[in-house]
């Protein structure tokens, strides 16, 4: 993997809701490397780079708003000559609970605006690394659900989650996906989060 790309919105009133989840981890990653993240105007968002096996590797937080992340990504990848085959997102992911996190490879992207931006400016064949936040049970209640914050014991089920996956980040830059699906998926999942 060359590419680790966090999806979120920019700006401090959205920093603590569910759809920054992608962004918690990208944070989560540059201080685990103990490196900075910088605003490149070029790639329309902040920028983290780190060596890994002597090749050069990035973070990258677009800052370019959910629905318009693929412009970001785009350019990047057109920059640096990044195949998308080597490009990992991470997002917040409705279909899941709190507290449980799994790795696809492309799939579909059409209930998140996101994914959907990256695979019309790129193609779905990147991998994906899908933090849940869970639903709320109505659809119409979506868009209010994802941008708002976590209660508490669901913010705590999330936070567990993304520790989890810092255990398989030298598999996840090392691109052995394999492994790190066996992994983060045989191990025991917390519970779910009580009902609403």
């Amino acid at each position: 993997m060359r590419l680790l790309v966090g999806l979120g919105n920019p700006g401090r009133q959205y920093e603590a809701t569910r759809h920054n989840a992608g962004f918690w981890w990208i944070d989560s990653i540059a201080d685990e490397l103990g490196i900075g993240l910088s605003a490149e105007a070029r790639f329309h968002g902040e920028v983290g780079r780190f060596r890994h096996d002597g090749a050069d590797c990035w973070l990258l937080k677009p800052a370019t708003f959910m629905n318009e992340s693929g412009r970001s990504v785009r350019a990047f990848c057109d920059f640096y000559k990044v195949p998308v085959s080597d490009i990992l997102v991470v997002h917040d992911e409705l279909d899941l609970a709190p507290g449980v996190i799994r790795l696809k490879k492309g799939g579909g992207v059409a209930g998140h605006n996101g994914l959907r931006d990256i695979a019309a400016h790129l193609s779905k064949d990147f991998w994906r690394l899908r933090i849940g936040i869970g639903h709320p049970g109505v659809r119409a209640q979506v868009a209010n659900y994802v941008l708002s914050p976590p209660r508490k014991e669901e913010a705590e089920l999330i936070t567990s989650a993304m520790e989890r996956s810092l255990e398989i980040w030298p598999l996840l830059i090392r691109g052995d996906f394999e492994g790190a699906m066996h992994k983060m998926h045989t191990r025991e999942q917390p519970p779910a989060a009580p009902e609403r």
